[in-house]
């Protein structure tokens, strides 16, 4: 990465279980320096699945970060060496980052400004409530039109230990929810879950919504 001023993109590819160690390796190959694996489970319906008990299926959800420039070349060649374009075969979206605070720390100019001008067709939605009711959150949004999501566990490895999603405490009791929605229907679709979650009320959970940039694997 040159310099604070550069685009940063979050990438997030969610893949059936057991791809994400070759997606990493794929992902060096093409300039992306790592990323973060953690395990969620799929809630698309599929009647085939259904019948077969197989409806939830298991899913691992790769995070990764680059300078915009160097996402777009790799994802355009993880996406013919993986076929994600193809059903089933997995998801992937990216979103903008404007502040990346680790091994350094990068802000990007006049964020709001860019992507102004892009055309943004999706958004990813993501909800956090506790355990146990991320299936009521995937009723809500289907209720409002969404295809399915993909539900992380958020548990420590210990009974007081909490992990930190954007700067709110996940305890082992936490479920986050995942949905990738279209412009035009995520309106609707938070709506939908606000409701049936009573989201608004203190304690019950909490929505943050993301402008993509790009996907592969998204089918209408």
């Amino acid at each position: 990465m040159g310099n604070a001023s550069e685009d940063i993109e979050l990438i997030c590819i969610i893949v059936n279980f057991g791809m994400a160690s070759k997606l990493i390796k794929s992902a060096k190959h093409y300039g992306v320096s790592g990323g973060t694996v953690t395990l969620g489970k799929g809630t698309v319906n599929n009647r085939i699945l259904n019948f077969l008990g197989l409806s939830d299926v298991r899913k691992e959800i790769v995070l990764m970060m680059a300078d915009k420039d160097t996402a777009v070349q790799a994802l355009e060649k993880m996406n013919k060496e993986f076929a994600l374009n193809k059903p089933n075969h997995g998801v992937l979206f990216t979103t903008s980052i404007c502040a990346v605070i680790g091994t350094r720390s990068i802000k990007c100019q006049d964020i709001k400004s860019k992507r102004g001008a892009d055309n943004i067709m999706y958004h990813a939605i993501t909800i956090i409530v506790d355990k146990g009711k991320a299936e009521d959150v995937i009723d809500a949004a289907t209720q409002a039109g969404s295809k399915g999501g993909t539900i992380i566990n958020g548990r420590g490895s210990g009974i007081h230990e909490t992990k930190k999603l954007f700067l709110m405490d996940i305890e082992p009791e936490k479920e986050i929810v995942i949905i990738l929605s279209e412009v035009d229907a995520t309106e609707a679709i938070v709506s939908s879950i606000r409701t049936h979650l009573k989201i608004d009320e203190p304690g019950n959970g909490i929505i943050f919504i993301q402008d993509v940039n790009k996907t592969y694997g998204v089918y209408k």
